[in-house]
C-alpha cells in the first residue's frame, strides 16, 4: 500500500482554443506521508516540475494538505497559534524533514544481469502435451523483468524458454533526487500469450542502500544476487498463493535469484546534450564476470528434530514427514544436486529418480568423488500419536531424526556476520529496555540502574563491533555498497556508543522515561542498520508434509543459523535447540485461522562452510549416539541420533489467574479455560463461566516428563511451556482466544527447595492473539527433577558401559523427595489442587464501596428496549448488586447510592484482580439478559489512603518528591496539587496571609527554605511560568500602542469581543512562553546533572539557585519597573486594562480530567471483540455507560474518619455527594466561532449553521447560515431547558446549508453536561477574573462571589469566610486581601465584599483539604467529528456552556456575543503633486524623454472601484500637478482592524459572501498612452493601521521609508484622522531589486459616515468643496498647436546650460579678439609718446 504513488498535476484549464496542457507535476508515495508526524503534511507547498523538460526547473508551487489515515488513527489539525507566516513558501515546502528544498534531477540505473533457479511454470500434464506437439522437452518458462519506481514501469526483453535467463540490460528512470518514493520494485514475470504471471518480487529500499549524512553516499547496490520468495514450487493451474509472488505477504518458498545492480547519477541539467524527458529507457549493458559476486563455496546445513508436538489434528493421521530446503537444494520437486556452475545437471529424468531415492533415505550414490555425501533433506514419515482433543505429537523419544544438505553459494558471509553482530547488540538492548519497562510498570525500585546497565552493554557492544568490523575493511569480492555500508555502520555504531555513554551519565530517577525513549531510538537505528540489502544465502524453509501434501511451514533466515569462529558473528540460533512454530502458508495463515499452531518443533540447525563442518554437532544436548545412513560412510553426518541419557521431571504449573482476556462470546464475555503443553503432554484448567478475568487458582501437575540430555544443560536452557486459552462453547469446538509462552524454574535433585529461587514467584505473561495483545496470565512454573531409585541405577549401569558412574545422580528413590503437595482444600471444587501457600499471594481484607449513580444511553438488546436494569459488581468472586431501576426511561438513576462488599485481595496492588461491572436487564418471569459489561483492569486509582494527620491535615500532604517539594507563593495559579505558601513552615498553626493587591507580589525565585535542621529535604520556591508570563504580557500590552489604549479606556468601546481577542493574544503568548519555559527547564536539568556529577549534596543546591537567580534578576527588575508604572502616574494617565477570560485550545474536559473528580463514566461493551485489524470498531461495541465510582480500603479503618462531624455511615467514603434526583437546569450554550471547517460544497467552501440537540429538544439555526465561509463567526447563544439525568448529553453540530436537498452534517461535538454540573471544579458557570456589575465584564452567575464562597465553605466544612477590616478575608487558616470598593452604573463608589470573595475563589486551590482549581470564565475549543469519517477532525468549534439550576434565582440575560457590526467610514485622499517620476516615452520629433502621468488609487479588496486622476501630459521632469480628490467609502471592524466587504461571488450566487480584508490603500503612478496599453511605473501600499509618516518635502522622501519600515515610527489613520506628506513610488527592476520610480504628495483624511454626510466633498475637482485647478506649464498643451513655442521650450529647457555656456564662451572670445585687435595700436600709441 505504501508504495502507491500520490501524484499532483496542475493543468491549464481546457477551453475552445487550448487543450489542457500540463503545467507541472509532483509525486510522492503514501509511505512518505504516513511516516510524517501526525501522518500528515499541513498547509505545505509542493514544488511542481515538468516531466517532459527536466532542464526547466521549478514550474510553480501548489499548496495542499495531505493526510494518510489508518484505522483508528486520529488526525489533529495543527493549532492556528503556531502557524508560521503561510506565504513563506521556501519554509513550508511539502518535503519530509532533512530533504533539501532544491532537489536535482537524477538518473536511476537498475541493471538486470541474469537469473537462476526459476520454477517450472507449467504442470506436468501441460509439459507432456507440449512434448507431444513440439517434440522436445524445453524449459517451460519465458521470463522477463519488470522494474517499477515512482509510478513508472520499465521492462527488459523476454528470454524465451529458459530457466537460467541472461538479460544484461539496464532500465533507466529519471526522477528528482532525493526521491519521495522509498522503494524500487523488481519483479520477474513469465511472459504468456494469455496473461503474464509474476514469478517473484523483490523490493529495493533506497534508504538502506544510501546514506544522506555528510559522509554519506548515493544509492548503490551490487552487482549482487537477490533472492525471491513466493508460493510453493509445485505448479498448479490455479495457484492459490499467487499474491505471495507479487510481494504481498511472507513468501513460503524460494522462487528464484536475480543478479542486479543499482546506481544513481545526479544530472547536470545545464549541459546541452541531456535528454529532457523523464520516460523510462532500456539499454543493453556488458556482461559481468562470475567472480564479481564472490567466490563459489560449498555450504553444509545440518538439522535435527528433537521433538514435534502440537500438530493440528485437522491434518488427519496419515504419516507425517518434515522437509528442509535452502534455495532449491533439498526441494524434492526440482531439487538441485549441484549448482550448474559447478557441474551441469544430469538429464531431467535421472535426476527425478535420484530424488526419489533420496526421500527413501537409502541413496547409494557414493560413486561421485567430489561429493562424499548426498543430501538427506526430509525425515522418514511417521504416524502421529494423539496428545489431546486438538493436537497430535510424533514419537521422537530416544530416536531423533536428522537431515543434512550440501549447497553451493557465493561466499558473502561477511554481510551476514555484520548483520548478526548488530542484531546481537540490538537483542541485548531490547532485553534491557523490556526489563526497564517492566520495572517501571510494576513500580519496582531502581529502573534507572537497569537502564544504565543496558546502555553500558550497548557502549561495550558498539566498541567491540568497531574492532571486529575493522579487520574486514579491505576484503576482496565486495561491492561499493559493502564498502560504504561498512564505513557508515562503523561511524554510526561508534557515535551510538559515544551517545549511549553520555546518556548513561544523565539517567536519573526522574529522567528514566525520557532516556528510555532515546534508548528505544537506538534500538530502531540498530535494527535498521542490521537489515542487509544485498542477500547472499537464501533463507531456510521447513515444511511439514502429510500424505505428499505441504501443510505448514516455517521460514528461518539463514543468517540466524550461520556459523562463525568468532562468537559475536555467529547467528543467534546456530547450534542451539530452538522452539519453532509452523504456520499455514499464504492467505490461510492470516486472521483467526492462522492463530492456531500447526506444529511446534524443537529443532537444532547448523549452517556453515563444508570445510568447517567438524563442530556441527557441538550444540546438541549430550548423551547421544550417531547412527549413519550407511555402514561404510565414516565422514557422513548421522541420519538419526539415539539418546541413552534421560532425566525424569515433574512439572508443576501454578495457574493463578488471567486478566483482560479477549471477549469471545456475543455477551461481551468469555468462558475461559487454559491448556498447558509441555513436551508431549497437556493438561487443562477448569472452565470459569462468563468472565474476562478468571482466577483459576489451580495447580496442574505433569508427572514423568522425560527430557533428554545432561541435567546441567537442561537447567540452563529448559524447554518452553506453551499455554493456550480457549473459550468453551456449549456447542461446537472451543474457540481460541490467546497464547503465551513461559520457561520453568528448574530444581535438580541435589538442590535444596528454598529461597532465593524457590518457591517461585507469580509472574505476568503477556497473552497474544495473532499480533495483538489479548490479556495477561499470572502464573508460576517449576520443573522438579525426580531422582532415580536404586534398582534403576543398577540396571542403567549394566546397560551403559561408556558412561562414568558419577554422571548418574543417586537418590533415595521415588517422588518422596519432592516438596509435598497439599491435597484439594475446597470441597466444592472437587479434586482440583489449589496453588500452594508459598506461591499464592498473601491476602488481606479489603472493603470495596461502590457508588451507583446511574446508567446512560443504553442501546436496545435484541430489538427490545432496556426497561429495568441492574448493575452487578464482582471482584475476586465476591460482589454486590445495585437496586433495580424501576423505569429506565423515566429516571435512569439509582435510588440507593452507596453499597459495599468485603473481599480478600492480595497485599500487592499489582496482583489485584480486575473488577467486573455487568449490567443486566430484568425481564418478566425472572429472566435476566446481559446488557453489557466493563472490566476495570486496575483498581489502584480507587484505593483510598487515609490522610496523615501529622501533616496539619493538608490535602494530599505534600508528597516530598525526589527530595524537593515544589512550593509556590500563594499567588500563582498552580495546576498541580494544592500549592503552599512558603511561610507555612515557619508558623504551621498560624494564619498565612496571601497578598492579592493590584501590584504584583514580588515572587521569590528559586529560594531554598530549610525545613528543619534534621531533614535533608529542600523546598524549592518556584515561580509558575504561565502566570508570570501572562502578567508580563499584560504589562507589555499596556506599554505598546500608547495611543490605542487611551481610546480603549472608554468603557463603551469595549465589548465581549475586546475581552476575547485580548485573551487569544494571551493564549498565543502562553504557547510561546511554554516553549521558552521548556528550554529553560532543560537548561536547569543540565545544571542538575552537572551537580550530580560533582556529587553535590542537596544542602548545597542553593549555589545552583543563585545562578538561576542571576538569570531571573533582569526579568524581575524589568517586571517591577513595569508594575510601578502606576506610581509615575503624573507622567502618564493610567491605562485601563481589558479583563480577560481563559481560552483553552482544547476541550475543557481534558484540562480537568474529564470532570471525573468523583463521578466516573465506564463504557459498557457487548458482543465479540474485533480482531487486530478491526480494533477501531470497538466503539460499535459500546452499548451504554455506567456512571458511578469505586473506593477500596483495608478493612479496619481508623476511627478518626468515622468520628468526624456529620459523617454519614450510609455514604461511607462518599460523603457530601449531592443527591441524584432529577433536576431541572437551564443550559445556555454560547457558540463563538468555528475554524478550519471541512468544505462541504463543490466550490471548496461551506454555508455553515449551528444545530443544538439536548434530549428531545433540538434547535436548528438554519435561517442564520453564514454564506461561503470555512471560518465562520457565529457569536450566538442558545437557551435550552433540560432535566438531568434523562437529558445530559449535549450535541452541538455544524451543518452545511444547501439550497436544494438536505443539509449535510459537517461535524459535531458531544458534551456530557452531567459530569460538569456535579463536578467539584464548579463547571456550571466559569468564574471571571474580576467582578463588575455592569459593562462588558458583567458578572454572569445568579450567585454573587460571596454567596458562592459561603456555599463552598459550608460544603467543605471549613471555617470562614470572615471578612475583616482593611480589605482582608480569612478562610480556613488563610488570609486573602483585595480591593473593597465597586462602581455602579452611575459611577458611584460603594463598599462590597465581592472582590475579596472572588479573590478567594480564584485561588481556591490553595485552601487545605478541599481546595481545587475552579473553572474560570473561558472559551473552549472542541474538535468537530463526523461519524462517517471516524477519527478525522472536520474543524474546530470555539464555545462554552453555562448551566443554571432552575430552583435557584434566574440568571440575567445572555451576554451579547453577536459579531461586531462594522462601522462605516469614508477615506478622502487628495493627490496634490508628484515628482521625480521616471520618464517612459520618447517625444515624436525630438526624441525627448517625457511622461504623461496619472495616479490611480483603491482600497484593497475593492479593485473594481479604483479611481484615477486626470493626466498630466508631457511632464519632462517627472513633476505632475493634480489637486485631485479620491473618495473611498468602506465598512470597518475597529477591533479586528479589517475592512468588511460583501459581494456576490458570481452572477449565479444565491447570496452575498462576506470577506474580511486588512485595510490597505494602494496608490500607483502610470504613464498614459493613446494607442497602446498604459505603462505601469510604480506603486505604494499603505496599511492604514500602521504606515510610515510622510516626508515633509520631496527631497526627504526616499526608498528607506519602505525598506526600513519596521524600524520607523508608524501612524494609524484611525487615530490621526488627517495626514499629509510625501511617499515614494517603487517598482522592481529586472534583478528583482526595489527601485524608486517617483514620489507623490498626498493628503489622507478619514471621516465617519455621519461626518461625511454633514460635510460632503466632490470627486476629482468637483463641487462641493472643489479643489483649485493645478498650475501646469503650457507645454502640456499639445505641441503641434504652437510648434515654435514648444520647440523654443524644448530647446531652452534642455539646452539652456549649453546655450548659456556657449554665449559666455563667445563673449570671452570676443573680448579676447578685441583685446588682441586693439593691443598693438595701443602699444604703438604708448611707445610713440602718447
Amino acid at each position: 500500500m505504501f508504495d502507491k504513488i500520490i501524484k499532483l498535476s496542475v493543468i491549464h484549464s481546457k477551453n475552445l482554443l487550448r487543450s489542457g496542457t500540463l503545467v507541472g507535476t509532483f509525486k510522492m508515495d503514501v509511505g512518505t506521508v504516513y511516516s510524517q508526524p501526525e501522518h500528515q503534511f499541513y498547509h505545505k507547498w509542493a514544488v511542481l516540475s515538468d516531466p517532459d523538460d527536466i532542464t526547466a526547473g521549478c514550474k510553480g508551487y501548489v499548496k495542499c494538505d495531505i493526510a494518510v489515515v489508518g484505522k483508528g488513527d486520529n488526525i489533529k489539525m495543527p493549532h492556528k497559534a503556531n502557524e508560521t507566516d503561510e506565504d513563506d513558501i521556501e519554509g513550508n515546502l511539502l518535503l519530509p524533514e532533512g530533504i533539501p528544498a532544491e532537489r536535482q534531477w537524477a538518473r536511476f540505473y537498475v541493471k538486470i544481469h541474469r537469473a537462476e533457479g526459476l520454477p517450472k511454470m507449467n504442470t506436468s500434464i501441460m509439459a507432456n502435451v507440449k512434448k507431444a506437439f513440439i517434440g522436445e522437452n524445453r524449459d517451460l518458462v519465458d521470463p522477463y523483468v519488470q522494474v517499477q519506481f515512482s509510478g513508472q514501469k520499465g521492462k527488459t526483453s523476454v528470454q524465451k524458454s529458459s530457466y537460467e535467463p541472461i538479460w544484461n540490460e539496464q532500465v533507466i528512470f529519471t526522477e528528482l533526487f532525493p526521491p519521495l518514493c522509498k522503494r524500487i520494485k523488481v519483479q520477474i514475470r513469465d511472459s504468456d500469450k494469455v496473461n503474464d504471471v509474476a514469478i517473484g518480487t523483490h523490493f529495493v529500499d533506497l534508504r538502506k542502500i544510501s546514506n544522506d549524512g555528510d559522509k554519506g553516499f548515493l544509492p548503490t547496490l551490487g552487482p549482487a544476487w537477490v533472492n525471491m520468495y513466493g508460493s510453493t514450487r509445485q505448479y498448479t493451474l490455479m495457484d492459490e498463493h499467487q499474491d505471495l509472488n507479487d510481494g504481498l505477504g511472507e513468501g513460503v518458498s524460494f522462487r528464484a535469484r536475480l543478479l542486479i545492480s543499482v546506481a544513481v547519477e545526479i544530472l547536470d541539467t545545464t549541459s546541452p546534450e541531456i535528454i529532457c524527458s523523464t520516460d523510462v529507457q532500456v539499454e543493453p549493458v556488458s556482461n559481468i564476470s562470475e567472480s564479481a559476486t564472490g567466490k563459489m563455496e560449498e555450504f553444509f546445513l545440518f538439522g535435527s528434530f528433537l521433538e514435534a508436538t502440537m500438530i493440528d489434528r485437522k491434518i488427519g493421521d496419515k504419516p507425517i514427514s518434515f522437509e528442509i530446503t535452502i534455495g532449491n537444494y533439498g526441494n524434492h520437486i526440482d531439487g538441485v544436486s549441484k549448482s550448474s556452475s559447478v557441474k551441469k545437471k544430469k538429464k531431467e529424468d535421472e535426476n527425478q529418480e535420484e530424488e526419489n531415492e533420496l526421500i527413501q533415505n537409502s541413496s547409494e550414490d557414493e560413486a561421485d568423488e567430489d561429493a562424499d555425501l548426498t543430501s538427506v533433506s526430509s525425515t522418514p514419515p511417521m504416524k502421529p500419536f494423539i496428545t489431546d482433543r486438538n493436537y497430535f505429537h510424533l514419537p521422537y523419544f530416544e530416536k531423533k531424526p536428522c537431515v543434512y544438505i550440501k549447497s553451493w553459494w557465493q561466499d558473502q558471509r561477511r554481510r551476514l556476520y555484520n548483520s548478526n553482530m548488530m542484531d546481537k547488540i540490538a537483542d541485548k538492548l531490547e532485553e534491557g529496555l523490556n526489563d526497564v519497562q517492566e520495572i517501571i510498570k510494576t513500580e519496582k525500585a531502581f529502573p534507572e540502574r537497569r537502564l544504565r546497565g543496558a546502555l553500558e552493554e550497548l557502549t561495550i557492544g558498539c566498541s567491540r563491533y568497531v574492532t571486529l568490523a575493522n579487520k574486514d575493511v579491505n576484503l576482496a569480492g565486495r561491492t561499493k555498497l559493502d564498502r560504504e555500508r561498512l564505513k557508515s555502520c562503523m561511524r554510526e555504531m561508534d557515535s551510538m556508543g559515544q551517545q549511549a555513554k553520555q546518556i548513561r551519565t544523565q539517567v536519573k530517577k526522574n529522567t528514566v522515561k525520557e532516556k528510555l525513549k532515546l534508548a528505544q531510538n537506538f534500538l530502531q537505528r540498530l535494527r535498521f542498520l542490521a537489515d542487509e540489502p544485498q542477500h547472499s544465502i537464501p533463507d531456510v524453509f521447513i515444511w511439514m508434509m502429510s500424505n505428499n501434501k505441504r501443510i505448514a511451514y516455517a521460514r528461518i533466515p539463514s543468517k540466524d543459523i550461520l556459523f562463525s569462529v568468532v562468537d559475536e558473528e555467529t547467528g543467534k540460533d546456530c547450534g542451539k535447540v530452538k522452539a519453532v512454530f509452523l504456520k499455514l502458508p499464504g492467505k490461510k495463515g492470516f486472521g483467526p485461522a492462522g492463530w492456531t499452531v500447526q506444529a511446534k518443533l524443537e529443532l537444532y540447525l547448523w549452517l556453515g562452510l563444508n570445510k568447517s563442518r567438524k563442530d556441527f554437532l557441538n550444540g546438541l544436548p549430550n548423551g547421544f549416539e550417531e547412527i549413519r545412513a550407511t555402514k561404510t560412510g565414516h565422514g557422513l553426518p548421522p541420519v538419526t541420533l539415539v539418546y541413552d541419557m534421560k532425566q525424569v521431571f515433574q512439572l508443576r504449573a501454578h495457574m493463578y489467574q488471567a486478566r483482560s482476556l479477549f471477549a469471545a462470546d456475543s455477551s461481551g464475555l468469555s468462558d475461559p479455560f487454559a491448556r498447558v503443553f509441555f513436551s508431549s503432554q497437556s493438561q487443562v484448567t477448569e472452565v470459569l463461566n462468563e468472565t474476562l478475568c478468571p482466577t483459576w487458582d489451580q495447580l496442574l501437575v505433569f508427572d514423568d516428563v522425560e527430557l533428554f540430555g545432561e541435567a546441567t544443560e537442561l537447567r540452563d536452557d529448559p524447554p518452553i511451556i506453551v499455554v493456550e486459552f480457549y473459550d468453551q462453547d456449549t456447542v461446537g469446538k472451543a474457540e481460541f482466544i490467546g497464547r503465551t509462552f513461559a520457561k520453568p524454574t528448574i530444581k535438580m535433585c541435589d538442590e535444596p527447595y528454598g529461597p532465593p529461587r524457590f518457591p517461585p514467584q507469580l509472574e505476568y505473561y503477556q497473552i497474544y492473539r495473532g499480533n495483538s495483545i489479548a490479556g495477561e496470565l499470572l502464573a508460576a512454573f517449576e520443573l522438579l527433577q525426580i531422582p532415580f531409585d536404586a534398582e534403576e541405577i543398577r540396571r542403567a549401569l549394566i546397560a551403559v558401559h561408556d558412561f562414568a558412574v558419577p554422571q548418574i545422580k543417586v537418590g533415595q528413590g521415588g517422588r518422596a523427595d519432592l516438596p509435598p503437595l497439599e491435597g484439594p482444600t475446597d470441597s466444592e471444587r472437587g479434586p482440583i489442587l489449589p496453588v500452594p501457600l508459598g506461591i499464592r499471594p498473601v491476602l488481606s481484607r479489603y472493603r470495596i464501596e461502590v457508588l451507583f449513580w446511574g446508567l446512560r444511553d443504553l442501546k436496545r438488546i435484541n430489538l427490545a428496549q432496556v426497561d429495568r436494569p441492574r448493575v452487578d459488581i464482582e471482584c475476586a468472586g465476591r460482589g454486590v448488586q445495585s437496586v433495580l431501576i424501576q423505569n429506565y426511561k423515566k429516571n435512569p438513576n439509582f435510588s440507593t447510592l452507596v453499597k459495599w462488599f468485603e473481599v480478600d485481595l492480595p497485599e500487592n496492588e499489582l496482583l489485584h484482580p480486575p473488577l467486573n461491572i455487568r449490567v443486566v436487564d430484568c425481564r418478566a418471569f425472572g429472566r435476566y439478559i446481559l446488557v453489557g459489561s466493563h472490566a476495570v483492569s486496575t483498581l489502584r486509582h480507587f484505593i483510598y489512603s487515609p490522610p496523615d494527620k501529622s501533616c496539619n491535615n493538608w490535602a494530599s500532604a505534600a508528597k516530598l518528591m525526589n527530595g524537593y517539594m515544589v512550593l509556590t507563593n500563594g499567588c500563582s495559579q498552580a495546576r498541580s496539587s494544592p500549592s503552599f505558601s512558603s511561610r507555612t513552615f515557619s508558623r504551621p498553626a498560624g494564619d498565612i496571609s496571601v497578598n492579592l493587591e493590584a501590584e504584583p507580589p514580588i515572587r521569590k525565585m528559586d529560594t531554598v527554605v530549610k525545613l528543619d535542621a534534621m531533614s535533608d529535604a529542600v523546598v524549592k520556591v518556584d515561580m509558575n511560568e504561565d502566570e508570570s508570563d501572562k502578567e508580563k504580557k499584560k504589562k507589555k500590552k499596556k506599554k505598546k500602542g500608547g495611543v490605542e489604549e487611551e481610546e480603549e479606556t472608554d468603557e463603551r468601546v469595549l465589548d465581549w469581543w475586546s475581552k476575547y481577542f485580548a485573551s487569544i493574544e494571551t493564549l498565543k503568548e502562553n504557547l510561546r512562553s511554554q516553549e521558552a519555559a521548556q528550554a529553560e527547564a532543560e537548561e536547569r536539568e543540565d545544571l542538575e546533572i552537572a551537580a550530580e556529577a560533582a556529587e553535590i549534596r542537596p544542602d548545597d543546591l542553593h549555589l545552583k539557585g543563585s545562578k538561576m537567580k542571576e538569570r531571573f534578576k533582569e526579568k524581575k527588575s524589568s517586571k517591577q519597573k513595569r508594575s510601578h508604572a502606576a506610581d509615575s502616574s503624573e507622567k502618564r494617565p493610567p491605562k485601563a486594562r481589558v479583563d480577560e477570560l481563559v481560552v483553552y485550545n482544547k476541550e475543557l474536559e481534558s484540562e480537568y480530567g474529564n470532570f471525573e473528580d468523583w463521578l466516573h463514566t465506564f463504557n459498557l461493551y457487548r458482543g465479540k471483540a474485533g480482531d487486530d485489524d478491526e480494533h477501531a470498531l470497538d466503539d460499535d461495541r459500546i452499548v451504554g455507560r455506567f456512571k458511578g465510582s469505586l473506593c477500596m480500603y483495608k478493612v479496619p479503618l481508623s476511627q478518626e474518619i468515622t468520628r468526624e462531624a456529620g459523617y454519614d455511615p450510609n455514604m461511607g467514603m462518599f460523603q457530601s455527594i449531592p443527591h441524584n434526583d432529577p433536576i431541572h437546569v437551564l443550559v445556555r450554550v454560547y457558540v463563538v466561532r468555528a475554524t478550519d471547517l471541512h468544505p462541504a460544497d463543490i466550490n471548496g467552501k461551506a454555508d455553515p449553521y449551528i444545530a443544538i440537540k439536548l434530549g428531545k429538544s433540538e434547535i436548528k439555526d438554519k435561517e442564520n447560515y453564514i454564506s461561503k465561509q470555512l471560518n465562520p463567526v457565529f457569536g450566538k447563544s442558545f437557551d435550552i431547558e433540560a432535566t438531568f439525568p434523562m437529558e445530559s448529553m449535549l450535541t452541538v453540530s455544524v451543518y452545511d446549508w444547501d439550497l436544494v436537498g438536505t443539509d449535510d452534517l459537517i461535524g459535531e461535538t458531544k458534551i456530557d453536561l452531567e459530569n460538569r454540573f456535579y463536578s467539584k471544579f464548579r463547571a456550571t458557570c466559569g468564574i471571571a477574573s474580576n467582578y463588575s456589575m455592569h459593562g462588558y465584564n458583567i458578572w454572569r452567575d445568579p450567585m454573587k462571589p460571596s454567596q458562592i464562597l459561603a456555599k463552598l465553605c459550608k460544603e467543605g466544612k471549613i471555617d470562614g469566610p470572615h471578612y475583616g477590616p482593611g480589605g482582608k478575608v480569612k478562610v480556613a487558616n488563610r488570609i486573602f486581601t483585595g480591593p473593597t470598593e465597586i462602581e455602579d452604573e452611575n459611577g458611584l463608589k460603594k463598599q462590597t465584599e465581592e472582590h475579596l470573595a472572588l479573590s478567594v475563589l480564584n485561588h481556591w486551590e490553595e485552601i487545605p483539604r478541599v481546595g481545587c482549581k475552579l473553572v474560570p470564565e473561558h472559551v473552549e475549543t472542541r474538535p468537530l467529528l463526523n461519524p462517517d469519517k471516524p477519527g478525522i477532525e472536520q474543524g474546530r468549534l470555539e464555545m462554552w456552556v453555562d448551566m443554571f439550576p432552575m430552583d435557584m434565582p434566574a440568571p440575567g440575560p445572555a451576554i451579547d456575543t453577536s459579531p461586531r457590526k462594522p462601522k462605516s467610514f469614508e477615506l478622502r485622499v487628495i493627490i496634490w503633486n508628484t515628482d521625480d517620476v521616471i520618464l517612459e516615452d520618447d517625444a515624436f520629433l525630438t526624441g525627448e524623454k517625457m511622461s504623461d502621468i496619472y495616479v490611480r488609487g483603491w482600497l484593497k479588496g475593492q479593485q473594481e472601484d479604483k479611481q484615477d486622476t486626470d493626466v498630466h501630459y508631457h511632464s519632462l521632469t517627472g513633476e505632475g500637478n493634480f489637486n485631485w480628490r479620491f473618495v473611498f467609502p468602506f465598512d470597518y471592524l475597529v477591533a479586528e482592524e479589517k475592512i468588511v466587504i460583501s459581494k456576490k461571488e458570481s452572477m449565479f450566487s444565491w447570496d452575498e459572501t462576506e470577506y474580511k480584508i486588512p485595510a490597505r490603500l494602494t496608490m500607483q503612478v502610470w504613464d498614459a498612452d493613446h494607442f497602446s496599453a498604459d505603462d505601469f511605473l510604480g506603486a505604494i501600499e499603505l496599511d492604514l493601521n500602521r504606515f510610515p509618516r510622510g516626508a515633509k518635502t520631496a527631497k526627504q522622501c526616499n526608498l528607506d521609508m519602505i525598506r526600513n519600515e519596521q524600524e520607523l515610527p508608524t501612524i494609524s489613520i484611525f487615530k490621526q484622522k488627517r495626514v499629509k506628506g510625501w511617499w515614494p513610488f517603487v517598482a522592481r527592476d529586472e534583478n528583482d531589486e526595489m527601485e524608486l520610480t517617483g514620489k507623490v504628495e498626498a493628503e489622507l483624511h478619514l471621516v465617519t459616515a455621519e461626518e461625511a454626510e454633514k460635510s460632503p466633498v466632490g470627486l476629482g475637482r468637483n463641487e462641493p468643496d472643489p479643489l483649485e485647478k493645478p498650475n501646469r506649464p503650457d507645454t502640456s498643451l499639445m505641441w503641434f498647436l504652437g510648434p515654435l513655442k514648444s520647440l523654443r521650450y524644448f530647446i531652452w529647457h534642455n539646452y539652456r546650460w549649453l546655450i548659456l555656456k556657449a554665449l559666455g564662451l563667445i563673449l570671452l572670445l570676443l573680448m579676447l579678439g578685441l583685446f588682441l585687435y586693439s593691443i598693438p595700436g595701443y602699444l604703438v600709441k604708448k611707445i610713440l609718446g602718447a
